[in-house]
């Protein structure tokens, strides 16, 4: 990933923006198509990264260790790796990300009841 200039146009915009708006900060730290999906896939508990895989098979193994990374880096995912043979890595929700179970719950109601995709889905509130 390149580098951002701290003394770019852009960057400066970026921290205006932040300070101007809470949704950015918010899409800041979830933005994007894979992490509100990995998070939602958390909301049920503990995951390995196997079960995440499986959970979200259109993502590659390469944007999934990505994300898990960038997740853990803003403090929204814990990863505890279990010293066993073979080593198991567990991915889990920090209470910050936990606070963010409604908003994505939200996103996840209204899809449902706005998508024509989910009609005859039986759609749970808690995967």
């Amino acid at each position: 990933m390149t580098k951002v200039k701290e003394t770019s146009t852009l960057h400066y915009n970026k921290g205006v923006s932040v300070r101007a708006c809470p949704i950015t900060y918010t899409m800041n730290k979830i933005g994007g198509h894979w992490k509100p999906i990995i998070l939602y896939y958390l909301m049920n508990g503990p995951k390995r990264y196997s079960e995440l895989k499986r959970a979200i098979p259109a993502i590659t193994e390469k944007m999934l260790a990505q994300h898990l990374k960038q997740l853990r880096e803003d403090n929204l995912i814990n990863r505890k790796v279990k010293q066993e043979m073979p080593p198991i890595t567990i991915y889990s929700l920090t209470p910050s990300a936990k606070k963010l179970s409604p908003v994505l719950m939200a996103m996840a109601d209204w899809a449902v009841k706005d998508s024509k995709l989910y009609k005859n889905l039986a759609y749970q509130k808690n995967l």
